[in-house]
């Protein structure tokens, strides 16, 4: 009797202990500090409506008309069009060019310098890029639009079927219809340098002069690295002795809500970038005729290491800005996920994993591996002596070159190989959010896009801003543009467009910049 009693108090006392830690749980879950909850209403229909004027559209449509497209290969560029833009914005903003000083970097990159009241003030630069990828123009649509760039009709399907299989008005018509913008750079990357520009432009018309120099800075190698744009004009930057007190580039979006499941509209910042390792692997073997094939052949001990990289990642990881995202929009989640994100002490693994299912949030939390290409014989009945298997890593912060090839290396053991490295290079830093840098993007989107949520953020894809830490350690990479997952994915592809609308509020948030960063210091 006695030893069941003890059997059942050790049951109560065990019961207890359950329901006071699924009790912790759930408190922890109802009171812990997300980011401001809402009453849920979204007022994206709400967002500002900023004037933009005849003139700013015909120098912004100017713009994208010019196709000033990149290559792989720098020596395969065709810069009859680099030359032609730098003399149309000379022609199209006097003003600025009367009001700055200017200075060609490497032939091509252009920097701006509009002096401030106050040398004593950091200056701040605000970055862009002029040259586009290659647009597909195999739709057979002829351009019709000529030097009439307006049209009052909308483009022709307007639907969301078949929304990415044709140009709607040809890739560099620069077309302005139904309130958007067409063209090649709309959205990557020339509406920040025409926004930034048409803010300038304004101020200087109205006698504004800045507290601190104002710096721009257009790349024109963005879409192929960098290292004939950006890299030198940093480079140019840190011989000046300059070190900027914000950076302000392309890379996070304003995104409609359900993006990711999270039921709200959020401005993504981006405060780090992944970095990015691309490696070939060389398998060796027998060759010969297919006929009398060996047991293993390259292509196959190939298979084997492709499967160990796909099968054995790189660890997840919870690095700061995506667990401070976390904090920030766990608000707007569904209970099993605010619960996972308010407990992450307890189960960040099991966080981990549910993110490691979906390739959005998988890109957030680990160093991604992607096998792109592979290669074995080049005819049906012969068997290579090699196997080529080319990797693209993209490196998570915290993460290093060094700890990838290491990986590498793990995933060919037992195996004859040699390993090639490619194009690469190290996460970026992460920057603060508490500097007046990160606080007016805050401040000005909740004017521009009432109740949208801004957050830190990682931005997956690479951008120019990287380069620039050598002069300056508050680097935020976030276009002020509100977009949903149709017009997102028109980038790099057909139909690519910015509405009028999002284009004026850009032109009001760099313009708020301009104006206020003196205040904030």
């Amino acid at each position: 009797m006695k030893k069941n009693n003890g059997l059942k108090l050790f049951l109560i006392i065990f019961l207890v202990l359950i329901l006071l830690f699924l009790a912790v749980v759930i408190i922890r879950t109802l009171t812990y500090p997300f980011g401001s909850k809402s009453d849920g209403i979204d007022r994206a229909g709400g967002m500002a409506r900023v004037e933009v004027s005849e003139q700013s559209l015909r120098r912004f449509s100017g713009g994208i008309r010019i196709p000033t497209v990149g290559a792989a290969d720098y020596s395969d560029v065709d810069f009859g069009p680099f030359d032609r833009f730098k003399e149309y914005l000379a022609e199209s903003y006097p003003q600025i060019y009367a009001a700055t000083e200017q200075t060609v970097v490497n032939t091509y990159g252009l920097v701006f310098r509009w002096k401030g009241t106050d040398p004593a003030a950091k200056p701040l630069l605000f970055l862009s890029h002029y040259d586009v990828v290659p647009a597909d123009e195999s739709d057979g649509q002829e351009d019709t639009v000529g030097e009439n760039i307006f049209s009052p009709d909308d483009a022709t399907t307007g639907g969301r079927d078949g929304y990415y299989d044709r140009w709607e008005y040809p890739p560099f018509s620069g077309a302005v219809a139904g309130g958007k913008v067409y063209g090649r750079g709309t959205l990557d990357m020339k509406c920040m340098l025409f926004a930034v520009m048409e803010a300038a432009d304004a101020l200087i018309g109205e006698g504004f002069s800045p507290a601190q120099d104002i710096w721009f800075a257009f790349g024109q190698d963005e879409e192929n690295g960098g290292l004939h744009g950006a890299v030198e004009i940093a480079k140019h930057f840190n011989a000046l002795g300059l070190e900027f007190a914000a950076v302000y580039d392309e890379g996070g979006l304003i995104v409609a809500p359900g993006t990711g499941g999270i039921d709200k509209a959020m401005a993504l910042v981006g405060v780090a970038e992944k970095g990015f390792l691309t490696v070939t692997i060389t398998v060796k073997g027998l060759g010969g005729h297919s006929s009398m094939p060996p047991a293993r052949t390259p292509l196959v001990e190939a298979a084997a290491i492709i499967t160990r990289l796909n099968d054995r990642q790189m660890p997840l990881e919870l690095i700061e800005p995506i667990s401070g995202f976390l904090d920030n929009v766990g608000g707007y989640m569904p209970f099993a996920a605010r619960m996972a994100i308010a407990n992450k002490w307890l189960i960040k693994g099991l966080l981990l994993k549910t993110f490691s299912k979906d390739a959005s949030t998988n890109a957030l939390v680990r160093t991604t591996t992607a096998v792109t290409m592979a290669r074995g014989s080049d005819a049906a009945n012969v068997i290579a002596p090699e196997a080529d298997v080319t990797v693209n890593f993209r490196i998570l912060p915290g993460n290093t070159v060094d700890q990838v090839l290491d990986h590498v290396r793990e995933a060919c053991e037992g195996y004859d190989v040699e390993i090639a490295v490619g194009n690469g290079r190290e996460p970026s830093a992460i920057s603060p959010t508490d500097t007046p840098g990160f606080r007016i993007i805050r401040e000005l989107v909740g004017e521009l896009y009432p109740d949208v949520l801004v957050t830190p953020y990682v931005t997956v894809g690479g951008t120019d801003a990287y380069k620039y830490q050598i002069v300056s350690d508050n680097i935020y990479r976030f276009l002020p543009i509100y977009v949903d997952k149709y017009e997102q994915q028109t980038i790099h592809n057909r139909n690519e467009h910015i509405t009028i609308d999002n284009f004026g509020r850009m032109i009001a948030f760099y313009r708020g910049i301009m104006t206020r960063f003196g205040r904030e210091r």
